[in-house]
């Protein structure tokens, strides 16, 4: 199993994927930087400490609404084909004529898939709470701190146990544009909790509204993930930017029903792997 996830990461770096992501990661970070001086930009003459927490959650909320974007992209397209594509190519049959069997070559990929993406989703994560702390202070409840680390830390799994399980029933292309779409859905569900009680309508309407959310988020639950980190981490301030943070935030109920997902989708898709014929 560690030869397979060893050669996970060698595939990774042959394909330069990971170099790219680091050169447009540090781009990012660079924008992120210019834009939290920027918000933080009045509180060097003096401020109060509530305009302080606000400026800190806007920025907080900026950054990681991006950043569940570069996560999700990241584990997306570096295993929407782990399958069908080398199958496709001739790899897998030829692999799996070794005395392996078929699990561990699927846990081994899929360990090395999530101990990348989540180490470079770690480095972010830490990279922009340093840029937070710099511009407009940081809370010292390093217990939120944790615990929203592990919230934006733990889409990895989600994502590669379903794009993985989407491997095995598609095409390397089908399959990334199921992804794609799929993310999109959990993504639109995600807007629309977070500006239904913005909009001028009747009551009926709203329920309606947070229903299909709730619906598309738990078809999806990576970004609902990344809104429960949003709100640990900004201690609630989720009217700092309405459009990015506001609405209802997931439960902790929403969290368990995500691992429960994501241990579901890792265990189907192995079932289908092992009974899958190449």
């Amino acid at each position: 199993m560690n030869t397979i996830i060893k050669a996970t990461w060698q595939e990774m770096l042959r394909r330069k994927m990971l170099l790219i992501t680091l050169v447009l990661t540090a781009l990012f970070l660079g924008v992120f930087w210019f834009i939290a001086d920027t918000v933080a930009l009045d509180s060097r003459s003096g401020g109060d400490l509530l305009s302080q927490f606000a400026r800190r959650s806007a920025i907080l909320s900026l950054g990681f609404f991006f950043g569940g974007f570069v996560i999700a992209f990241l584990a997306i397209f570096s295993s929407f084909s782990v399958i069908s594509g080398e199958a496709e190519q001739g790899v897998l049959q030829s692999v799996l004529t070794r005395p392996i069997p078929r699990w561990k070559w699927y846990v081994g990929r899929w360990i090395g898939y999530v101990s990348l993406i989540g180490g470079y989703a770690l480095l972010l994560f830490a990279a922009m709470v340093l840029i937070t702390t710099f511009h407009a202070g940081m809370t010292r409840d390093y217990g939120d701190i944790f615990t929203s680390l592990l919230l934006f830390v733990g889409t990895v799994p989600t994502l590669v146990s379903l794009s993985m399980l989407g491997s095995s029933l598609f095409s390397g292309i089908g399959n990334g544009v199921f992804m794609t779409m799929l993310y999109g859905a959990g993504w639109l569900g995600g807007m629309v909790e977070k500006v239904r009680g913005f909009l001028p309508v009747e009551p009926h309407v709203e329920q309606t509204l947070s229903r299909t959310g709730a619906l598309l988020s738990l078809l999806m639950p990576a970004d609902g993930l990344n809104r429960r980190m949003q709100y640990v981490l900004t201690q609630g301030a989720g009217e700092t930017i309405p459009f990015l943070t506001g609405g209802s935030p997931p439960s902790q109920t929403f969290v368990v029903y995500s691992i429960f997902f994501t241990l579901f989708a890792f265990g189907l898709g192995l079932w289908l792997f092992k009974r899958k014929d190449f």
